[in-house]
């Protein structure tokens, strides 16, 4: 049935007519001067106004741009496709047409559809390569509000506006019925496919085995894949046809790929008693008409092209006009007996095209003379009515001159007394409004203490769950996330203060956006899996890196997400989407769902701070989209939003691609941070004085329980850096990529327990030198004895002294660098292999193996060590770094230098070999090294060992 499109981006014509204001009032000047003898002045000018409005007026149809992406323009039928197009257009100059040629490429199609989207198209009309890896692009379009029509071959969604083009079904069975006939329902069939995976291909071949499955003496004998080109089946056809000599029919899907199969045929001597059907009917030489008039087709199937009534359905679509969805276009067989009436009307058709051409051609140039004709006129006459009414008017102005300056100046002297008022009362706005943010700051730091001194002992209670009744720990619960709840508020009153005087700066580090995004989304997909709410990540490319500030970004799309699921009703779907905009080379995030809206009368200010609209929500404080706004300034970029009430709400977040000069580099930042922030009167914890106790040391936490979590968080974070996870996957994945000092895992943990997450990171060379401790409250012995044989470094009960965990971090951490050192001396050129008793050794041991058998290569990079150990050159890296505290081409030289001083003891040797032979560029550039490491020459430490 007939719809009207929906889609936003169909109000944006570009050409709309301007209106004038009626002038149905009686003239007054704001003077109030008698001017009743000087009317005809005012009917005069009247009178050129209403002629210019008369010249000016445009009532020419909006500006529609189409972007048309076309499989391909190598054969006839899709040129005619275009050319029907070109007909339709040239009666509707006000649309601009783009077509693109993929080729047959579906990679290429994909990257010009994406251009078209970039390019902001008013509609697009794409013609499938192939249905599958065009689907999801047309429904990226689809979903961005652009109209898309798809053109013959149908992609495998719904998600579009409309669909134009023939059943390729029913020419199939069309084509079968017809072969059934012909052959008096008794004979051997060969089949020519298109390309496959297209859907024409697919559904012809689907109809014409249909049509056949009712004849069961007319058998498919044969199928050859044709790929829509001649010479696939030039190349293809021979050895199947001589394989099969009772062929009585050929069936190819397309004209061309007949009239090829003809050829073979001829060839083969079998052209007199095979039949031959194509598909296209195509008027013009070469073409499906023209080849069964010659009988080298005993007939063909129309099917349309579909140009034509691909630009009107688009067209209905833009003027918002009804249309239908899915306009399937009929089909016919054309043999020996109506080919000739179906050629006639075609070259009729053909020759009423090129008159309409010529029509419109001597139509344009009319039209050119007729508006360089009215345009002289219209100057002219506006000339002669301007001289006359600049006459009036300069007699006219010397009178009133006099009088409008008096009234200015009385004006003057009003206005600069309601601009010194107006100053006074903002000094005064901005006096109460600064007493308010210092009422906030002060009051929220106040908060702060008695909060903390609330929630910590409350967390402590809850860790033991073996003292408390159900009751007492459902009020303590209750406690806590109300506490927590008015921890958030002040934390983002804080914010807000930071935020307005300039003191929160932007402490950046460079990293994949996508990923971060990701992992912040993961905190939502249990409610969204409880709510039955459909959450989708649609990132327009896997890896988008930008300098960004984590803590600030989190904050944001946290607010962001919340708010998407707070209005979203259970059922819904709530969409984040991610692109890069090359133009004003900048990313763009979206958080679009279909909840409630906002009313139009909120949206003005919804940005605002404690703005909770005309329908608040019952446990909103109007800060979250406030300090969103706020963070994503301070981060130089912005945050929008259009919504729709009864719709849903999509707010845009855009950042830069490139690092700001305002950003702070993190580590650097981090070094150079005073304790104490400028904002925050609160004193910094004192740290231990010990290497060990310094902040760069990490820990990874990895408990499921919320609160426990949190607490150990609290108890630790004041000594080292800390990074949680909530269940034994993520943990294990993220101490895989960020290699943390050492771990504290809870042994209980759904699905992949503590004890396998001890197993794995013991196991894994990459993680095996990480000190594990394992918390439970299961205390028997034999399960103490089990924690310790998978691994664990340290086996702690529940409830456990926060002090005892911190100093026996510590001490694993310490007992860590005495290892190292200890590999550090065991590592050297004298022992051919470290026993490989554990991992670390293991790994140590095939390390420098590698390093040994190219050491006299002066190319040897730590890519090529690292592909010989088949990992990467971050993990290697880390692992080297953890192990040695040092880096890969440091223990290369190392090793280098201390195989040279062997080198260099060896009778007759001299200081250009063994430079060479341990993989140096120059004698001089080692010799260099040497002293640099030994304090002595070469030639120095081989005259003092040798006697030379």
């Amino acid at each position: 049935m007939p719809v009207v499109s929906k889609h936003p981006r169909l109000r944006r014509g570009t050409g709309a007519t301007p209106t004038l204001p009626a002038l149905t009032q009686p003239y007054s000047h704001p003077l109030n001067f008698s001017v009743t003898k000087h009317d005809w002045f005012r009917f005069l000018t009247f009178g050129v106004l209403a002629l210019l409005v008369s010249c000016t007026t445009d009532t020419r149809e909006p500006v529609y741009r189409i972007g048309f992406s076309q499989c391909t323009t190598n054969d006839a039928w899709r040129r005619a496709m275009l050319a029907g197009m070109e007909k339709e257009l040239s009666f509707h100059p006000n649309v601009q047409f783009q077509m693109l040629d993929a080729k047959n490429n579906s990679a290429l199609q994909r990257q010009q559809v994406q251009e078209l989207i970039r390019q902001k198209v008013d509609l697009l009309l794409i013609s499938p390569n192939q249905s599958g890896p065009l689907t999801a692009i047309a429904e990226a379009a689809y979903n961005q509000g652009i109209p898309v029509v798809i053109l013959d071959r149908r992609t495998t969604s719904r998600l579009y506006t409309a669909y134009v083009g023939g059943n390729n079904q029913e020419v199939g069975r069309t084509a079968g019925q017809y072969a059934a006939q012909l052959l008096s329902g008794r004979g051997q069939v060969l089949e020519i496919t298109g390309t496959p995976g297209s859907s024409p291909a697919t559904d012809r071949t689907l109809g014409f085995r249909q049509a056949l499955s009712s004849h069961a003496s007319v058998q498919v004998v044969a199928q050859v894949l044709g790929d829509w080109q001649p010479a696939s089946v030039l190349a293809r056809l021979p050895s199947v046809l001589r394989a099969h000599p009772g062929v009585d029919l050929i069936f190819a899907h397309n004209d061309p790929m007949a009239r090829a199969a003809h050829q073979v045929a001829r060839q083969l001597g079998r052209a007199e008693r095979l039949h031959i059907i194509g598909v296209d009917g195509l008027p013009g030489p070469g073409n499906g008409l023209q080849l069964v008039e010659d009988g080298v087709l005993k007939a063909t199937l129309l099917y349309p092209t579909g140009g034509e009534e691909a630009i009107r359905t688009a067209l209905r679509i833009l003027r918002h006009e009804p249309y239908v969805k899915d306009n399937v276009l009929g089909t016919m067989v054309i043999d020996s007996l109506n080919v000739g009436t179906v050629r006639a009307q075609t070259q009729a058709l053909v020759a009423q095209r090129q008159d309409l051409r010529r029509q419109q051609l001597r139509l344009k140039e009319q039209m050119r003379r007729y508006a360089s004709q009215k345009i002289t006129v219209y100057l002219l006459l506006a000339s002669l009515m301007v001289a006359t009414l600049l006459g009036a008017l300069a007699w006219r102005s010397s009178r009133l001159n006099r009088r409008i300056r008096e009234v200015l100046e009385g004006q003057n002297a009003q206005i600069s007394a309601q601009h010194n008022q107006i100053a006074q009362l903002a000094e005064e706005a901005r006096r109460s409004s600064e007493a308010k943010l210092r009422f906030f700051t002060n009051f929220s730091h106040e908060l702060r203490t008695p909060l903390t001194l609330i929630l910590g002992p409350v967390e402590d209670l809850l860790t033991n769950p073996s003292e408390l009744t159900a009751a007492q720990r459902h009020d303590l619960q209750l406690v806590r996330r109300n506490t927590q709840r008015l921890l958030q508020l002040v934390n983002q009153l804080l914010d807000f203060r930071k935020i307005d005087v300039g003191k929160m700066a932007v402490r950046a580090t460079q990293g994949n956006l996508v990923a971060f995004v990701r992992e912040l989304m993961d905190v939502f997909e249990k409610t969204a899996l409880r709510r039955g709410i459909t959450f989708r990540f649609l990132p327009a490319e896997p890896v988008i890196s930008l300098w960004f500030d984590g803590d600030i970004l989190d904050k944001v799309f946290s607010n962001l997400l919340s708010n998407a699921f707070k209005y979203t009703p259970d059922g819904g779907h709530i969409t984040v989407s991610m692109q890069r905009n090359a133009g004003t080379n900048t990313v763009q995030i979206s958080v679009e769902d279909n909840g409630r809206g906002i009313a139009e009368t909120d949206q003005p200010h919804i940005m605002r701070w404690f703005y909770q609209g005309s329908q608040p929500s019952a446990n909103g404080s109007g800060l979250g989209l406030a300090l969103a706004d706020g963070l994503t300034r301070l981060h130089e970029g912005t945050l929008s939003f259009r919504s729709q009430p009864g719709h849903g709400s999509t707010f845009t977040v855009t950042l830069p691609l490139e690092k700001p000069t305002t950003f702070l580099d993190a580590e650097l930042a981090h070094n150079t941070h005073a304790p104490n922030d400028l904002l925050d009167d609160e004193p910094a914890p004192l740290l231990d004085e010990s290497p060990l106790a310094r902040t760069t040391t990490t820990v990874l936490i990895i408990e499921d329980q919320e609160e426990v979590r949190n607490f150990l968080v609290q108890k630790l974070q004041p000594h080292f850096q800390v990074s949680t996870a909530a269940d034994g996957a993520t943990g294990l994945r993220q101490a895989s990529e960020t290699i943390p000092d050492v771990v504290v895992c809870d042994v209980n943990l759904p699905e992949l327990s503590g004890l396998d997450v001890v197993a794995a990171l013991k196991g894994d060379w990459r993680t095996s030198h990480i000190p594990l401790v394992l918390l439970t409250a299961r205390n028997a012995p034999e399960q103490q004895i089990e924690g310790v044989q998978a691994g664990a470094d340290l086996y702690l009960t529940k409830p456990f002294n926060p002090t005892f965990l911190v100093e026996s971090l510590r001490t694993l951490l310490r007992n860590r660098d005495q290892q190292r050192e200890h590999f550090r001396r065991e590592l050297s050129v004298d022992t051919a292999t470290v026993a490989p008793q554990r991992v670390d050794q293991k790994f140590l041991a095939d390390l420098m193996a590698i390093i040994e058998a190219n050491l006299d290569r002066s190319s040897l990079s730590v890519d090529d060590i690292a592909r010989s150990m088949g990992i990467s050159q971050m993990q290697l890296y880390r692992k080297v770094k953890a192990l040695l505290g040092t880096g890969v081409i440091d223990c290369i030289q190392n090793l280098r230098l201390t195989k040279a001083r062997q080198l260099l003891l060896q009778e007759g040797s001299t200081i250009a070999q063994v430079a060479y032979q341990t993989g140096f560029s120059s004698p001089s550039y080692f010799a260099t090294l040497f002293k640099g490491k030994y304090q002595v020459s070469p030639s120095e430490f081989k005259a003092l060992h040798t006697g030379h």
